[in-house]
């Protein structure tokens, strides 16, 4: 059977949230994001950290709507009580220099080019997060990096897909969706 409860992870910038949306829309199953309940509401946003229980606890509500879920984001660090809960694990990993091309795109869209430009309202902020999300490569500085990911990979129950280099959304949603899952083990149908 395909898997029900599927997390999707990797760097800021690889398409976790694109893939959760699009298998939302395939497959008709709910879609949590971890940016919407690992960061408290503000104006502007991401800028204080709800706390942990509460991440955890509103994770659960919405596992508890359905029994068809896709979790996007990451939990590395915070979110290890959910682990049983996934029936597959799918870890992003696309080329540096790509991914930090999404995440400016992505935020002059968000933000506009003139708040993040020197002297902009969001410069500073903006400027210090691509310096987190280039860290992630090198593991410099940052808890949430590639090697630490790697190892929280390795530690997983359940399946994990991993999906690597710059492919096209309906190709990971191809790739996710030929995964079947039988008592707990993962094999290609």
């Amino acid at each position: 059977m395909r898997p029900r409860r599927i997390h999707i992870t990797g760097a800021a910038g690889s398409g976790t949230t694109t893939l959760g949306r699009a298998l939302t829309a395939e497959t008709g199953a709910l879609h949590l994001d971890t940016d919407d309940v690992y960061w408290l509401p503000t104006d502007p946003p991401f800028r204080e950290k709800r706390p942990i229980p509460d991440r955890l606890a509103l994770l659960e509500e919405g596992f508890g709507r359905t029994d068809h879920w896709v979790l996007s984001g990451s939990l590395l660090g915070w979110g290890d009580p959910l682990i049983p809960q996934f029936d597959l694990v799918v870890f992003l990993l696309i080329p540096p220099v790509l991914r930090m091309q999404r995440l400016r795109a992505r935020e002059v869209e968000r933000y506009g080019a003139e708040a993040l430009a020197p002297g902009g309202a969001m410069h500073v902020t903006y400027q210090a997060f691509l310096d987190w999300a280039e860290a992630y490569d090198t593991g410099a500085r940052v808890s949430r990096n590639l090697q630490a990911h790697e190892a929280w990979l390795s530690r997983l129950p359940c399946p994990v897909l991993r999906i690597e280099g710059d492919t096209t959304v309906e190709d990971r949603v191809r790739r996710v969706l030929a995964v079947r899952v039988r008592e707990g083990q993962a094999w290609r149908g």
